[in-house]
């Protein structure tokens, strides 16, 4: 698109509720057993004023949940040190100085680094947000400097029982993340084996599919997992589903649904069989990653753009906030930092969300607070069943699950002293709306033309893919193990470039993006795609003359042809 033109800023939709995450208990379970033995601990002790800091190790527990044991382990570690190192920072800097200015100028810029961080490492939700929360809450809390070591060990401590409680489920059923990956890349696979390959939709059932399947193969190749009996099951079941965007005419859907279903429990894995037994060596983890992973440097440099507009949102928002006298500038920091999406459009949905939630959570905060205020272990409690809330509705949307967040945030504020509840909801509402105009405001002034050449790099890398799979499938005996690399490399570049593509068209000021180029380069790469696993035996070959597989007949099959092992 032009410079002269942008997209749409939508509405319609905006505050739709969805279906539930999969396993939205989970998280909820987790900061409930994370937040509460610290919590009542300090409550028994009387020191209630002290449970900011156990809450910002406690809160880590709402990561990686997604992940397999083994990389959750690193990843929760990783977590806790931020989290807590991101404390150490503010509250060395609350020690020295009380100057408002200087404190909002660290927030911003430690919410500019949180959020590289996050998106650099892939890191997923609640990303940030948690983070730059702690970071900013405490640059504005009281400190001494001698104080400063107990506070933070305190975090520590809490971070290391939130890590025990995030891998705790381990025990008891240690293959779940990767059972649940599965399940949703069969279910994703029986979605597009519903169009056809032909009906409305077949485009984004496909990409859906596609990014379903990536994402559990990345779940079972995922570092320091070791090759089993169960994960070599579950990568025959995403064979399956690799077969069904290959030839989804020919693929029985419900089979697909079927299988998904027996994943979710605790039972045996379902068998399927491959279609034909040399595909076998094909099979399990063991397979090597088919590309390298990015330098720093490279994955840091694209993330400029958005860096430079949380900080520079963060900043504004938080001067505006002290220039119009609202007594805590950090919420509408913190409102700022939230915003930040891939590109502007989504930016201004999250807004819209964003205040919405937060000023029905103003609402439901006047209703507890006469409840909260009777005794402290009610303040406990109720902190505990929004922690709760928070995570069970924040999947279905984020307005959503602020509801429960904004009150929870107010209600901590008081864990040191009782405030005036009529205050604190102005001051909110206040930071809310200045946070939401002022981060909106950056994100369209702070362009991002990179996205457009994040696109043609993406672009280059699918045609790259491309070639070198229609390469070896010109071979007369291409090597399995090559065909399969090549097989993964295409596979994960058409993920990337759809998901370039989508953040790259909601981007304002933004020269023209070659939007034909990617649909060609979409259709050709899942036809290559679809023709590698044929060769390598899953599904039947087409016999036909000139058999090229970047031409669009390799998308078809033979009339009456069934599949051999799909349909029941």
């Amino acid at each position: 698109m032009s410079s002269a033109t942008r997209p749409r800023l939508p509405l319609a939709g905006v505050l739709r509720l969805g279906r539930p995450s999969d396993i939205w208990f989970k998280p909820a379970l987790s900061v409930v057993a994370a937040v509460a033995p610290p919590n009542l601990t300090l409550l028994a002790l009387g020191r209630l004023d002290l449970a900011m800091y156990t809450m910002a190790g406690s809160l880590c527990a709402l990561y990686g949940h997604n992940r397999p044991y083994a990389a959750r382990a690193r990843v929760l570690a990783r977590v806790v040190l931020g989290m807590v190192g991101g404390l150490a920072v503010a509250l060395l800097v609350a020690s020295l100085t009380s100057d408002p200015v200087v404190l909002v100028t660290v927030g911003a810029v430690m919410a500019a680094v949180q959020k590289t961080a996050c998106d650099a490492t892939r890191l997923g939700p609640p990303a940030n947000v948690v983070l730059t929360f702690i970071s900013s809450a405490s640059l504005f809390a009281p400190q001494i400097l001698g104080q400063v070591p107990a506070h933070v060990g305190l975090a520590l401590a809490a971070g290391a029982w939130a890590w025990l409680v995030g891998m705790a489920p381990g025990l008891l059923r240690p293959h779940g993340p990767e059972r649940r990956a599965t399940a949703h890349a069969l279910n994703a696979a029986a979605g597009y084996a519903d169009t056809r390959g032909t009906a409305d939709g077949h485009a984004r059932a496909r990409a859906a599919a596609a990014a379903a399947i990536h994402a559990a193969r990345q779940s079972l190749l995922a570092a320091g997992a070791r090759p089993d009996r169960t994960r070599r099951a579950l990568e025959r079941l995403l064979v399956r589903a690799e077969v069904a965007l290959a030839a989804p005419g020919d693929t029985d859907p419900a089979r697909l649904r079927a299988w998904a279903r027996d994943l979710r429990g605790t039972g045996r894995i379902p068998r399927a069989d491959s279609p034909r037994e040399s595909a076998d060596e094909l099979l399990g983890v063991d397979t090597e990653p088919t590309h390298p992973r990015l330098s720093l440097r490279h994955r840091l440099v694209p993330l400029v753009p958005i860096a430079a507009r949380t900080a520079i949102g963060c900043a504004l928002a938080g001067y505006a906030s002290l220039a119009l006298g609202v007594g805590r500038p950090y919420w509408a920091l913190v409102t700022a930092a939230s915003l930040y999406q891939a590109n502007v459009t989504l930016t201004f949905s999250r807004g819209v969300q964003r205040v919405v939630g937060n000023v029905v959570g103003v609402l439901l905060f006047a209703a507890l607070a006469p409840l909260a205020h009777v005794h402290p272990a009610a303040l406990v409690l109720c902190t505990l069943a929004l922690n709760f809330g928070a995570e069970a509705l924040i999947g279905r949307n984020y307005w959503l699950g602020s509801v429960c967040v904004t009150p929870m945030a107010l209600l901590v504020t008081e864990f040191a002293r009782a405030q005036n509840p009529a205050e604190l909801i102005t001051q909110r509402v206040v930071d809310t709306l200045v946070g939401a105009l002022v981060g909106f405001v950056a994100a369209v002034a702070v362009t991002n033309r990179r996205a457009g050449d994040r696109l043609d790099q993406a672009l280059t890398t699918a045609e790259r893919a491309r070639e070198d799979a229609a390469r070896l499938l010109a071979e007369p005996q291409p090597a399995p193990r090559a065909l399969e690399s090549a097989r993964r490399a295409l596979a994960a570049a058409l993920v990337d470039l759809r998901a370039t593509a989508d953040a790259a068209s909601g981007e304002w000021w933004q020269r023209d993006l070659p939007e034909e180029r990617v649909v060609l380069a979409e259709q050709s790469g899942h036809r290559t795609l679809a023709a590698t696993v044929r060769r390598q035996g899953f599904v039947p070959r087409i016999q036909d003359q000139g058999h090229n597989p970047g031409r669009p007949q390799d998308q078809g099959r033979a009339p009456g042809r069934t599949t051999e092992g799909i349909r029941p």
